[in-house]
């Protein structure tokens, strides 16, 4: 009963902060949906609409607001270079609300706490006979597992980002080339790219809009060039973005550029494929002897073992 307490306790933390991130990621989105499809006046009226069909917020769910607030704006950082760190990290995994920060270290609080929590229960219920020593450096280690875990799972969600982001970034080059060989300037042609790849790969589409967005705001070329790069973090969209600002400076041609990288990318994709695709059988073979193998020995081998042990008997 205790254990299962315990692991009830475990799994509630951690859908706590999945569901906090995700609420604030949705948030986000349905946000940028909502301001490029409408107007001022059809924004002011969907507003009023939202706030007449608004539902009550629970006290419940005002009580946990309240304590990941406390312990968000109890953690969090005063230095300005460590803000800039954490918020760095928060745009390459896409997290750009602003009370992301609160949610994130309140997040990481609670699941020490929680953890903490879940290990004093199974201890008392099941009568464990732990040492004083051991069990607080027991609790020290779990707590400090709590406390880390929200950021795996940020790293988790960065990882899984830039990979969306490789695997439709050679086709938005090639349609930046052909926008480009159609007449349409540079910055006219990222726009462009942006609204055609919302449907196929919206995290790059929203990286292209975004780079639109800086460089229409009056940010030049190439700093909004490198912020895309930042805010990205690979090693391909770097090189892309170098070779831009430097055909930029030395007047070359764009679009044959832009091909050449283009081409190189999709190389690079049919390389990582080729070598995922050779790791293959060496993933199947632990797979095959422990549970593939037994199970066929069994059905061919088993009637001939009984028959041998009646003979036997």
């Amino acid at each position: 009963m205790a254990f299962l307490i315990a692991v009830i306790v475990f799994i509630a933390a951690i859908l706590i902060v999945v569901g906090a991130f995700t609420f604030l990621r949705g948030k986000e989105q349905q946000t940028a949906i909502t301001e490029k499809a409408m107007d001022f006046s059809e924004r002011a009226e969907a507003e009023v609409a939202q706030e007449g069909m608004a539902l009550p917020i629970q006290p419940a769910a005002r009580l946990f607001v309240r304590i990941i607030r406390y312990f968000g704006n109890l953690l969090k950082p005063q230095e300005k270079e460590e803000l800039a760190l954490i918020q760095k990290r928060f745009q390459r995994a896409g997290l750009r609300n602003r009370n992301a920060l609160v949610v994130f270290l309140g997040s990481k609080a609670i699941c020490a706490i929680c953890l903490c929590v879940a290990f004093v229960t199974a201890i008392l219920f099941f009568r464990l006979l732990v040492s004083p020593v051991s069990a607080i450096s027991l609790v020290l280690l779990i707590s400090l597992a709590g406390f880390y875990l929200p950021n795996l799972w940020l790293s988790l969600m960065t990882t899984r980002r830039q990979d969306e982001i490789m695997r439709g970034f050679p086709d938005a080059l090639d349609l930046l080339a052909v926008c480009v060989e159609a007449g349409m300037g540079l910055d006219a042609a990222i726009k462009k790219v942006g609204e055609e790849m919302r449907f196929s790969n919206k995290v790059l589409s929203d990286e292209f809009w975004l780079l639109s967005l800086e460089m229409r705001a009056g940010k030049e070329r190439r700093e909004a060039m490198r912020s895309m790069a930042d805010r990205i973090n690979l090693e391909d969209v770097n090189s892309w973005v170098s070779l831009l600002i430097q055909t930029d400076r030395l007047g070359t041609s764009i679009t044959q550029a832009i091909r050449i990288q283009s081409d190189s990318l999709r190389t690079k994709r049919s390389q990582r494929l080729e070598e995922i695709a050779a790791k293959i059988p060496t993933k199947l073979l632990f797979p095959t002897i422990f549970c593939i193998f037994p199970s066929l020995f069994l059905v061919i081998l088993g009637p001939a073992v009984i028959r041998i042990l009646k003979v036997l008997s």
